[in-house]
């Protein structure tokens, strides 16, 4: 297809009822065709995903010029870096069967490997300072290592930063996760995740070797605009970095999982904290966080989760809004001159901007008698706080503060709560009560929490005058 021509669009026609409304739909075809026009891509697909259903898809230009295919919702493209987050779970998938911690070191699974002392954390958040890629010039030979060769060639590798000093994007670091999982589950890497994550999320499009008819990846001169086709790279070792191929249909059901996790494949807990920041990819504008393998944009109000990748050929995006359930994938056939994690986002903002979600209708609360008595206004440190029950949950809160300020807590024993979200996470709630077993008192975080505001002097009195009576 030449610049000048006007680009095909088609929706699948096996995908399911759409559920943007027509207006929404349409915009969304109109920001893709645009993109792909702009970027001068040969293809563009994108798929939107909601309450994990696929709600529209739509793919622009062709997903091979000769001749000129058109692309649909299970034509494969290479993901690049997406792949990094499917390495990530299965990671945390061992971390929580209780087979290794965030914070061990490499040379426990890799026994005798350079940098051994790096951690699995360090590892995951690109947080190492380890070199950005393996050792070699692999972007210009396409010799990519196998398993002995990648870990002889780790001990001329260097570290450029000191760990944790600052993000440092590494492709070798996750080709050593990958090291990691196959040493613990005993299975290639491939195997592992088919088993682990693929199967069970009904991903049958999704693996290193893509079916017949995928997408052929081009890099399009910025002058002339003739496009050429790239090579398939064989990563071998380096697979776990980069190496899956997907369709629109199963990457957006990973993109739901994301949003809403499957427990039996990942427990929720485990996703949320994959999905906070560990450190923060621009320092000056904090706007891009990466957590454990996920990254992280605020968009406004907004915060997407989600990775891009990109190998010769192709480029990819993946976003989520979590809160909303709602993610969004796009992929190009093209090495260079787009931009699909920029488009996915867009896509998002633009559904969310024309069909908010809807809270969840309010349900009157049951009563709790424990509960109860800890509603209402209480004082610590001069500092009104304020407990009231959500959704059967206890939650303090500071008036005028910031939601993030707020704390959730669980029952943990008798009279004693555990915050198990927000401010304090990791504290406890303990309940007094006197001799009528009336709760008189409570402690957060050892800070003492009374009815009425008291100062310290008053606190440190009235707890020796209780210390005097008891003797």
């Amino acid at each position: 297809m030449t610049d000048s021509a006007a680009p095909d669009r088609m929706t699948d026609s096996a995908a399911p009822d759409r559920g943007l409304a027509a207006a929404t739909a349409a915009r969304v075809d109109h920001a893709v065709a645009v993109a792909q026009r702009t970027w001068r891509c040969p293809g563009v697909s994108a798929g939107l995903v909601r309450d994990g259903q696929l709600v529209h898809s739509v793919h622009v230009g062709s997903a091979r010029l000769d001749p000129p295919t058109a692309a649909g919702d299970h034509t494969a493209y290479l993901i690049g870096s997406v792949t990094k987050t499917f390495t990530a779970v299965l990671v945390m998938q061992l971390r929580d069967e209780g087979r290794l911690h965030l914070d061990d070191p490499l040379e426990r699974f890799l026994a005798g490997s350079a940098h051994g002392r790096l951690t699995i954390r360090g590892l995951l958040s690109h947080l190492s300072g380890l070199q950005r890629e393996p050792v070699g010039r692999i972007w210009e030979t396409l010799d990519n290592p196998d398993s002995a060769r990648l870990l002889e060639e780790l001990a001329d590798a260097r570290a450029v930063l000191a760990p944790g000093e600052a993000f440092h994007y590494s492709n070798l670091a996750y080709a050593l996760l990958g090291q990691v999982v196959e040493t613990l589950d005993g299975r290639p890497w491939e195997q592992a995740l088919r088993a682990r994550v693929l199967d069970p999320l009904g991903m049958t499009e999704t693996g290193l070797t893509p079916a017949a008819g995928h997408a052929l990846g081009y890099l399009v001169h910025p002058f002339s605009g003739v496009a050429r086709p790239e090579p398939v790279v064989e990563l071998r070792a380096t697979a776990p970095m980069g190496g899956l191929w997907s369709t629109v249909a199963d990457l957006t059901r990973y993109a739901a999982f994301l949003a809403d996790p499957d427990p039996a494949v990942l427990a929720p807990d485990t996703l949320a904290q994959m999905c906070r920041p560990t450190v923060m990819v621009d320092p000056d504008t904090w706007t891009l966080g990466y957590g454990l393998s996920l990254g992280m944009v605020r968009r406004g109000e907004r915060i997407y989760v989600g990775h891009g990748g990109a190998m010769p050929g192709f480029l990819t995006g993946l976003r989520v809004s979590r809160p909303d359930r709602l993610g969004a994938v796009v992929f190009a056939n093209s090495s260079a001159g787009a931009a699909p994690i920029q488009l996915a986002a867009d896509l998002l903002d633009l559904v969310l901007d024309a069909e908010p979600t809807p809270p969840p209708a309010w349900v009157p609360e049951a009563p709790d008698a424990v509960l109860e008595e800890v509603l209402g206004s209480w004082w610590s440190e001069g500092e009104e706080l304020r407990f009231a029950v959500r959704e059967g949950r206890l939650w303090c809160s500071v008036p005028g503060e910031p939601a993030f300020q707020e704390s959730r807590f669980a029952a943990d024993g008798p009279d004693r709560f555990v915050v198990d979200f927000g401010r304090e996470r990791g504290e406890a709630l303990e309940l007094v009560r006197d001799e009528a077993g009336r709760v008189v008192k409570m402690y957060l975080a050892t800070y003492a929490v009374t009815r009425t505001p008291l100062s310290f002097a008053e606190l440190s009195f009235a707890e020796l005058s209780f210390a005097e009576l008891s003797d």
